[in-house]
């Protein structure tokens, strides 16, 4: 019952770290139709961005994640209004773009702050562990799992409950319609960018402590968050919380009976043939496009 328990949890933390990369690609992909390559670098510049305040200011990691989301949020502005604007219904240029742009922000990084691994400290209160059911899980692990939760919330009432929210399903199923009703859609499609950065940048907030800071950290997160919007359809967010609570709990239970590298190698292979089966993905809403 223990090891059970145990890897529920496990699963739950690793699905909570999908979830976390993989929601703000899906929303700029699912709204807007822009395949973002940059996103693993927005992750890595969250990371940086805790390890400088951290360094510099000394300030807590939970003030850090607030800045970090901002602070990545501003980029992810920039890179819309200055390169992504120019290549709506472009969508191989657009990758193109974003793939120029991923390599600029890691070059950037290993040029300023050097290729060494950089590590943030969390506070004390989450390093200990939490016993829930007689099993001992990590605090952090539980922090992340309840952010996350919090953030998706927040994601989900500004998208239903909101004007912004409202504006953005408007040019989504039809931008032309929705300029002549007085909604301004480039700076909808500014906002969403910035907001799903935002949240790429948080979650490289918080993956930093649990791993070493480094230029090249997103590159590898971002492929999971990939499989995460794929599999999950890449226009639902429930789809994409279901996904990564799918890839979840197979990505631990597999690196507990075998290892982490050839649970990685299952799990690909299995969303290879999902969606061989299923294009869409588990999840799909049909939205009206103009």
């Amino acid at each position: 019952m223990a090891d059970t328990l145990n890897q529920i949890f496990t699963g739950l933390s690793i699905a909570s770290i999908l979830l976390l990369v993989s929601l703000g690609l899906a929303i700029i992909y699912g709204t807007m139709g822009v395949i973002n390559l940059a996103h693993g670098e927005f992750v890595m510049l969250g990371a940086y961005s805790v390890w400088l305040l951290q360094t510099v200011f000394g300030l807590n990691l939970l003030i850090c994640v607030v800045f970090a989301f901002f602070l990545v949020a501003a980029v992810g502005w920039l890179v819309e209004r200055l390169i992504v604007q120019h290549l709506y219904k472009r969508p191989l240029d657009t990758i193109l773009a974003t793939w120029g742009v991923g390599v600029i922000l890691q070059q950037g990084v290993r040029l300023s702050a050097g290729a060494n691994l950089r590590y943030i400290k969390m506070p004390d209160w989450l390093t200990k562990a939490v016993p829930i059911f007689g099993v001992d899980v990590s605090a952090y692990r539980i922090f992340i799992f309840l952010l996350t939760v919090a953030l998706l919330a927040l994601t989900y009432f500004l998208i239903t409950r909101t004007r912004y929210g409202f504006r953005l399903r408007a040019v989504t199923q039809n931008a032309e319609v929705a300029r002549c009703f007085g909604i301004n859609a480039a700076r909808v499609y500014s906002l969403t960018f910035a907001y799903g950065a935002g949240l790429a940048g948080v979650a490289g907030a918080l993956i930093g402590p649990l791993k070493s800071v480094s230029p090249d950290m997103g590159t590898n997160v971002v492929v999971d968050a990939f499989m995460v919007v794929v599999v999950g359809g890449v226009s639902s967010l429930l789809g994409t919380v279901a996904s990564a609570g799918l890839l979840g709990e197979l990505s631990g239970l597999l690196a507990y009976l075998y290892n982490d590298t050839l649970a990685k190698a299952l799990v690909f292979f299995g969303v290879v043939i999902l969606i061989r089966i299923r294009p869409e993905g588990m999840f799909t809403v049909h939205v009206r496009r103009g």
